[in-house]
């Protein structure tokens, strides 16, 4: 299988333009054939707790149609992150779209203190299905608990997949944390990182896969918006990166 991690730079609240700058990652993706892409925490409002009452909206939002089209069409599994709404507050979700498929939505479980005032947790893991591999998605914060890991062993979980939004000192805390995990439980670790402000600190991207050896496959740069695709059965990866002042497209394998 061939999965793919975006990094992008959200426009701050902006759902129908963030939309946009998904498809075009999920075109490239699909260019690279592959059959999954997964994006950062929050990436369709970007990382903005204060903002998330007025943003906050449900999986069905007629706005993500668009999404859920371009998944059967292209024949391609699309996670994305948006705050969601409950019957008691709001949750930090990443919504999923597949072929021919209803749609679905994970919910951070484990939040981070900063998070409370905002939001109230998950309280079911997901399980995504894609080539008969199960994705385990974590959401920032919870990606960074060794029992979150744990119970993704335990639910035969074969790719860990952390939706984030970190700073420098967040990434930091990542690469060491992440290729322990790959290691100890022979799961390869993708981390799809943002870049540029958020809320009151800024995303240094580094988006990274870690084989289930724990090795570094490939990472992206702190400053570009970016994909990186990683084969699970070779263990290859390839890199395009979108430089954020430009359009055109530099390929790299």
């Amino acid at each position: 299988m061939n999965i793919a991690i975006a990094q992008i730079k959200p426009f701050k609240g902006a759902i129908s333009a963030n939309i946009e700058k998904h498809i075009k990652c999920i075109e490239i993706a699909v260019s690279l054939n592959s059959n999954a892409i997964f994006f950062p925490e929050l990436s369709l409002t970007g990382y903005e707790p204060e903002l998330a009452k007025d943003l906050a909206t449900h999986q069905n939002d007629n706005r993500f149609d668009q999404l859920q089209e371009i998944s059967t069409l292209k024949n391609i599994t699309i996670g994305v992150g948006v705050p969601t709404k409950t019957e008691n507050g709001i949750q930090i979700s990443m919504i999923v779209f597949r072929p021919n498929q209803d749609r679905f939505s994970y919910s951070k479980q484990q939040l981070h203190e900063d998070e409370l005032p905002y939001f109230e947790n998950g309280n079911k893991q997901l399980i995504i299905e894609v080539e008969n591999q199960k994705i385990i998605p974590a959401i920032c914060y919870e990606s960074l608990q060794t029992q979150h890991a744990e119970k993704a062993s335990k639910l035969g979980g074969e790719i860990y997949l952390a939706s984030v939004a970190k700073s420098q000192n967040g990434v930091e805390k990542g690469f060491k944390h992440y290729p322990e995990v790959a290691e100890k439980y022979a799961i390869p670790v993708l981390m799809a990182n943002c870049i540029g402000e958020c809320d009151n600190f800024v995303s240094v991207g580094f988006s990274s896969v870690w084989t289930k050896e724990g090795k570094l496959a490939g990472q992206l740069d702190n400053k570009n918006e970016g994909i990186i695709v990683f084969n699970t059965v070779t263990e290859e990866i390839t890199k395009q990166m979108i430089p954020t002042q430009s359009n055109m497209f530099e390929h790299q394998r």
